[in-house]
């Protein structure tokens, strides 16, 4: 159904009470597929991986794009698992940038050669997003649980040949954290404008390996002195974000800049999720786009309407001044911690229920413990 059709469907009244009061999104994550060549143990995608015949055909993510782009989507990130994966991506992102969006490549670099990358800048690619799980070919790709050190370098070196900017990612966690500098030292080398580390985020694999992963208190505490100097001699050359370690804090992150606010997932079978972890939400009802449009899961399905604004806010959440800026933590965390999405995340100082994390911190283990790695999204 067209936006115009679904608008006249719709009363009057509710409509303009609707668009008044949320926020158009800003961005879509479109996870095009589960596949993924990786094996990483803190991957937040689902225990359970969507199939390859549950994936929406090229007619159905064209679709979604010219929804999101009606709806207000500026920028499209297209993620996966692996999105290199998809024989269609190059087609994707063409109807994308014909849209007028702004489009990001999340990727691995598995796959992604001079001449493939090339096409896919000419098809519209802006900008690409490469994982890096370790500073080292051995300690990459234990993490990863694949040879694949060797082909980040060669995506890396193709996104430079091509012109592209770049942004490193590596998601930290005990058995990497010690190599923070040189993950710094490798980012500059590979020429990225920007180097996100960021700090696990406990759900999906992460949270089946949260004791595995856990960094531990001195890791934290060598980190910070190390990203303050790199940030501020790198200062417009090459920016850092560090993320912060959850459960090592004393308040929560400001999830999403508030649920169903800026931003929206759609998985692989079309799921709309108002976070990318939401699935962790058991209570849910998740909506499709495969049978009810965008528009109307954003403005008014119960998923994306259960956590936006203040009101479903309890005590200490209601009265605390921090509440529009961290609106309350993480949704998903608070679930999978306390059985209740509506409690204040256990993350922070205030929350009844914040002896939960800090008995998790207390049964840290001494030595290493052995990670349970996530087994690939089959082709």
């Amino acid at each position: 159904m067209c936006r115009t059709c679904w608008r006249a469907s719709w009363n009057d009244t509710w409509w303009r009470c609707s668009v008044a009061e949320v926020a158009a999104p800003l961005g879509l994550l479109a996870e095009l597929t589960h596949r993924c060549p990786l094996h990483c143990p803190y991957c937040s995608n689902p225990l359970e991986l969507i199939a390859r015949q549950q994936e929406l055909s090229t007619e159905q993510w064209c679709s979604v794009l010219d929804q999101a782009r009606d709806l207000g989507v500026l920028q499209v990130h297209l993620s996966g698992g692996e999105p290199l994966a998809r024989n269609d991506l190059p087609e994707i992102v063409s109807h994308a940038r014909g849209l007028g969006c702004y489009v990001n490549l999340v990727t691995s670099g598995v796959g992604l050669t001079t001449p493939r990358l090339a096409d896919l800048v000419e098809r519209g690619i802006d900008h690409v997003q490469l994982s890096l799980q370790g500073a080292s070919e051995a300690g990459n790709d234990a993490i990863a649980g694949a040879r694949v050190f060797k082909h980040k370098l060669i995506a890396a070196e193709a996104i430079a040949e091509v012109g592209v900017p770049l942004t490193v990612n590596t998601v930290l966690h005990r058995r990497n954290h010690g190599e923070i500098a040189d993950l710094i030292a490798t980012a500059e080398r590979l020429g990225a404008e920007r180097l996100e580390l960021a700090n696990t985020q406990y759900y999906g694999w992460a949270l089946r390996n949260r004791t595995a992963l856990m960094p531990t208190r001195e890791q934290l505490d060598a980190a910070e002195p190390i990203v303050r100097e790199a940030t501020e001699r790198l200062a417009g050359k090459m920016q850092i974000v560090y993320v912060v370690a959850d459960y090592a804090d004393a308040h929560p992150k400001p999830c999403m800049h508030g649920w169903g606010a800026r931003q929206l997932t759609v998985a692989p079978d079309g799921t709309v999720l108002p976070c990318p972890a939401a699935t962790a939400i058991t209570t849910l009802e998740l909506s499709s786009v495969v049978d009810t449009p965008l528009a109307e899961i954003w403005y008014s399905s119960s998923s994306f309407n259960a956590f936006r604004g203040t009101e479903w806010m309890s005590e200490p959440c209601r009265s605390c001044p921090r509440k529009e800026t961290d609106f309350g933590g993480c949704r998903c965390q608070a679930f999978l911690l306390t059985g209740d999405a509506a409690a204040t995340d256990p993350v922070c100082s205030l929350s009844p229920n914040r002896g939960l994390v800090d008995e998790i911190l207390a049964q840290q283990p001494v030595v290493d413990v052995e990670l349970t790695m996530r087994a690939p999204g089959r082709a």
